[in-house]
């Protein structure tokens, strides 16, 4: 498999952050921005980011936590990293968040190996931010997993113009029944919104290695996932 990593520096009014990159054998090729979970961009990032560039795309993944910590790169496997992970969560302003995952867009499409066509996936935190970037940023494309908050934003969804997917995980411990809810009526008739829910399922069960991982509904929203960005982004 001949694709390429490296780390690039993105760099925004109030200052720059690190983002890894995942280059595809082929080139120009359609981008992918990958929005990191509460760890950071770990392990289960960087080889979500090489899937997607095994897959032909451009993958991106932008150092989210570099205002509170840069360089934070933890797992889910031990109760002082969740400690830690739920710190980063709380002190984290998600609307400066938002920003740099434009500017990381931005800084795609311009690269001379993207067609110039971008989209965006999150899980987790990430999945909150995909959703925020379908509505505030030019992302063609963008899947958002397990979003922890979107019921908060939902009136963001009147600005959202291109293709936005989402998976909901029916028993997500961090996404209550009644917010659920709330998500489903508000969205269900989007004329850009696709939505698939995982009966049985809690939080992060496509997360590789995590407690809830199940690999057969894994297997399905990434599948999901992979036609989705076939059809708007190549």
């Amino acid at each position: 498999m001949n694709m390429a990593s490296e780390t690039i520096t993105l760099t925004v009014p109030d200052g720059t952050f690190s983002a890894y990159v995942a280059r595809p054998a082929a080139s120009p090729a359609p981008a992918v921005v990958v929005i990191q979970e509460i760890f950071g961009v770990n392990q289960v990032m960087r080889d979500t980011a090489d899937a997607l560039a095994a897959q032909g795309y451009l993958a991106v993944c932008p150092d989210l936590f570099w205002r509170i910590e840069p360089g934070i790169d933890i797992t889910d496997q031990s109760e002082a990293e969740w400690k830690k992970a739920f710190e980063l969560y709380n002190a984290f302003d998600v609307d400066k968040g938002v920003e740099d995952i434009a500017a990381a867009i931005d800084a795609v499409r311009a690269d001379p190996g993207c067609t110039g066509k971008v989209g965006a996936v999150g899980y987790c935190l990430g999945g909150l931010l995909a959703f925020l970037t379908a509505a505030r940023t030019d992302s063609d494309a963008t899947v958002a997993y397990y979003g922890v908050g979107i019921e908060k934003h939902l009136a963001a969804a009147e600005q959202i113009v291109h293709p936005l997917m989402l998976h909901i995980a029916e028993q997500d411990g961090f996404v209550p029944p009644e917010a659920q809810a709330l998500i489903l009526q508000a969205l269900k008739d989007h004329p850009q919104i696709e939505i698939h829910t995982y009966p049985g399922r809690d939080h992060a069960f496509a997360r590789v290695g995590g407690e809830h991982y199940d690999a057969a509904d894994a297997k399905a929203a990434n599948g999901r996932t992979a036609a989705f960005f076939e059809k708007t982004l190549k």
